[in-house]
């Protein structure tokens, strides 16, 4: 009992009160000695856009930015598969290897910490390993979810659940009904790759949502969507 009782009352770390993945991420899954544990052998750091993020023994939580995942075939071309949002949790736990190259999107900011005290803790900590296998089925259930998107919709259905998908997570407001500004961080041939359809297609899907005032572009790159819900309407979903 006083060991439970010392593990609530610890002070948590004045950097980790304020930071989305003390509550949305990894660290939710600590106590506060836990936490604090965790804090000493972190450290912040910023990383640059377009820079490789290395395999290099650490674990860490994504404080703001974004990353893209490619697959890269025999002869050199890419595909996108996929992109993490803060407070997402950047490593493969259990030593687990996958050919998949992790870029900086954006200008990002990590909270990294040795992979050995994450798997020691893996071990001790059986939320944790519950918040791993939860967020292991939330990628598998969205992997699914775009392998039906890819597969089935229209090129307009696709381009709206792009939109929406990156408005859900890097947009400031998650009200239905409430306007949303973000730039994108893509060009308009990554988008296409993703989606699998062509750069014109792409453009041309941009120009009908604007023009029917579902989205504002501005220099190309900055969206502003009338409403979540009016873009929800296009996804086919």
């Amino acid at each position: 009992m006083a060991g439970i009782q010392d593990a609530q009352q610890a002070e948590v770390p004045a950097i980790c009160n304020s930071c989305e993945a003390r509550r949305a991420g990894l660290c939710g899954a600590f106590n506060n000695r836990q936490l604090a544990d965790l804090a000493k052998a972190s450290s912040r750091h910023e990383i640059l856009a377009g820079t490789d993020l290395p395999d290099d023994g650490t674990y860490s939580n994504l404080l703001s930015g974004v990353v893209k995942l490619t697959i890269s075939l025999s002869d050199g071309r890419q595909q996108i598969v996929g992109f993490h949002f803060a407070p997402d949790f950047l490593g493969r736990p259990f030593e687990a290897k996958r050919p998949i190259k992790a870029e900086a999107l954006t200008n990002m900011a990590l909270c990294s910490f040795p992979r050995a005290i994450v798997d020691q803790m893996t071990n001790e900590v059986p939320e944790l390993g519950r918040l791993l296998l939860r967020r292991a089925l939330n990628e598998l259930d969205d992997a699914r979810d775009w392998m039906a998107a890819l597969g089935r919709k229209t090129a307009s259905e696709k381009v709206a659940s792009f939109l929406l998908m990156f408005a859900g997570h890097i947009g400031p407001s998650r009200h239905p009904a409430d306007s949303i500004s973000f730039d994108l961080p893509l060009t308009r041939g990554e988008i296409a790759d993703f989606l699998g359809l062509t750069i014109e297609t792409v453009s041309r899907e941009f120009s009908r949502l604007r023009v029917d005032g579902a989205i504002r572009i501005v220099n190309k790159r900055h969206i502003s969507l009338a409403s979540i819900a009016q873009l929800e309407e296009r996804c086919g979903d």
